[in-house]
């Protein structure tokens, strides 16, 4: 598999000819979603779903499927029957790639802001989005674990526990465009001491296999 890392929380997988992309959100470049044949979705957040940008891509292609969380199909009602609706333990196919949801709220902001439904994806038994969760996909053996490392929800010590409960072989910074330079200089060194794996973060456009 090929990832692409693009801005934010928006990773793109290109295995066997076909085009995956994980959360194009408000802070994703349009260019994610160039030949894309499917679209997973973790939650109804801006940053992790642009609804008028995917509506451009999907005019483009009009094989591409949708699969998110029942919660976000009123956001999508425009895009037509191309949307599936996953729950928590579903397993489904995806561009071709074997997709395992799991999860189910995203992680606390405040007491006083109300929770919403949120879907980690595990790709091909080998690759994990979280979504906007510490949420661990227990008895997998991840490969490739996206972390989360900077957002109004989480602290650096819950990304680096995170990353020791899940024990990939690496693991690429997600949920990053919050911070500024002087920000990722001091997050990018702490996640790379502590996190007990191959650990670093991917500017936007970055491929890796």
């Amino acid at each position: 598999m090929q990832l692409t890392k693009y801005g934010h929380s928006c990773v793109r997988i290109a295995h066997d000819g076909a085009v995956l992309v994980i959360d194009p959100g408000g802070f994703t470049e349009p260019a994610a979603l160039d030949g894309v044949d499917a679209v997973l979705i973790t939650h109804e957040h801006f940053d992790h779903i642009d609804v008028d940008t995917l509506g451009d891509a999907l005019a483009k292609r009009a094989t591409v499927t949708v699969h998110t969380h029942a919660s976000v199909l009123p956001k999508l009602a425009g895009l037509g029957g191309v949307v599936t609706a996953v729950e928590p333990g579903d397993t489904f196919a995806a561009a071709g790639m074997r997709i395992q949801a799991y999860g189910g709220w995203h992680a606390e902001i405040h007491p006083e802001i109300p929770r919403v439904p949120n879907l980690g994806f595990l790709v091909n038994d080998q690759v994990y989005h979280p979504g906007d969760s510490f949420d661990v996909p227990e008895g997998v053996q991840v490969d490739t674990l996206f972390v989360p490392v900077s957002a109004p929800w989480l602290k650096l010590s819950e990304a680096v526990d995170f990353v020791r409960a899940v024990g990939p072989r690496r693991a690429f910074a997600l949920h990053d465009a919050l911070l500024s330079d002087a920000g990722h200089t001091v997050t990018d060194a702490n996640m790379s001491k502590l996190s007990g794996c191959e650990y670093a973060r991917l500017e936007p456009g970055t491929l890796v296999h």
